[in-house]
């Protein structure tokens, strides 16, 4: 538990150790107001999705997300679509970004509500249900699309979400902040939360104690699908257009934050402030990459062997975890008083 609860000291550390090296590498430009507002805007999308994967692998059966980006997508094509339909975003602004929200969130309530359904009474593993529902998600949204990007213009509330500042910072960040708190206070003070832990540390102990398996299945993965759509309204309010393919490698960087955070893959553990800050983390890596004039490719590389890094890390860990104990064992049975 203490290499677990480490992760926020190492997160820290590391956010620290970005700073100083990124302001060296830049002449300072990196610590600018201009790059650190930059840096929080391109947090929040990414930082949504590595939440639902967090509730994923916390609420275990092999749980983890793998539709999160597809299902964004699918929510600002749908919405982007209807709501373009009936409303002129440069006429009815504000209208046109009200529909646009709500059939994003509704789209992503409905896909989250699938998986849940999916793997709660079809017993199907999370990894492959979430697979599969991936493919259907891109295949609807390449449907209502034809393929080519839709268009959502900047209608004035959308694009403040996506765009705008309050007090100097990205309003898109303060949202992300805002739903992250909520998350991790559900998580940790409510019943939920409890039985979520404990469905994902110990499932037939959750079953023998009367947790309701499957609503706690259900509600994880609808919370999950709408976090995607959120991450997918700020991605449209962002980048002006939205289409099937975006964020390809949102996958592997959701994972990677999660992994990073200290989530525990087979379930039951996770904290929502190291997944904020390992998001953090890891955007700053990437800036200051851009900083010093390195392609995508290598960011992407660097992403991959980081995930591979820490899983070896955690493997040989946890195998050190398990020898420490198994000697505590020995000792405790060799030991006089435990013969008496």
């Amino acid at each position: 538990m203490r290499f677990l609860d480490g992760h926020l000291t190492v997160l820290i550390g590391l956010i620290i150790t970005l700073m100083t090296a990124g302001a060296i590498v830049s002449d300072g430009n990196y610590l600018s107001l201009f790059n650190l507002q930059s840096m929080a805007g391109q947090v929040p999308e990414i930082g949504l999705l590595a939440i639902g994967v967090l509730l994923a692998m916390c609420v275990g059966n092999g749980g983890i997300e793998l539709s999160g980006i597809a299902l964004a997508n699918l929510s600002g094509v749908t919405a982007a679509t209807i709501a373009a339909s009936f409303f002129s975003a440069s006429q009815d602004p504000t209208v046109f970004s009200v529909v646009f929200i709500v059939v994003a969130l509704a789209t992503g309530l409905l896909g989250g509500l699938l998986n849940g359904l999916l793997i709660a009474y079809l017993k199907i593993t999370a990894i492959l249900c979430t697979l599969g529902t991936q493919m259907l998600f891109i295949g609807l949204a390449v449907a209502i699309s034809d393929g080519r990007s839709v268009r959502v213009g900047a209608p004035g509330p959308l694009y403040e979400i996506g765009n705008g500042l309050l007090f100097e910072i990205p309003i898109s960040f303060l949202l992300f902040i805002g739903v992250a708190c909520v998350i991790g206070f559900v998580l940790r003070y409510t019943p939920f939360g409890m039985w979520l832990m404990m469905n994902g540390a110990n499932p037939k102990a959750a079953e023998y104690a009367g947790f309701p398996k499957n609503k706690v299945i259900i509600s994880t993965y609808t919370v999950s699908g709408i976090l995607s759509s959120l991450a997918g309204i700020i991605i449209a309010a962002r980048t002006i257009n939205v289409k099937w393919d975006y964020g390809t490698s949102y996958l592997l960087v959701a994972i990677l934050i999660a992994v990073m955070a200290g989530v525990k893959p087979e379930g039951g553990y996770g904290r929502v402030i190291c997944v904020v800050l390992s998001a953090i983390t890891l955007q700053m890596m990437s800036s200051m990459l851009n900083f010093m004039g390195l392609s995508n490719f290598i960011r992407d590389f660097a992403w991959g062997a980081l995930l591979l890094g820490f899983l070896a890390i955690r493997r040989f860990r946890l195998l050190d975890l398990i020898n420490l104990q198994k000697h505590a064992i020995s000792a405790s049975v060799r030991s006089p008083h435990a013969q008496k």
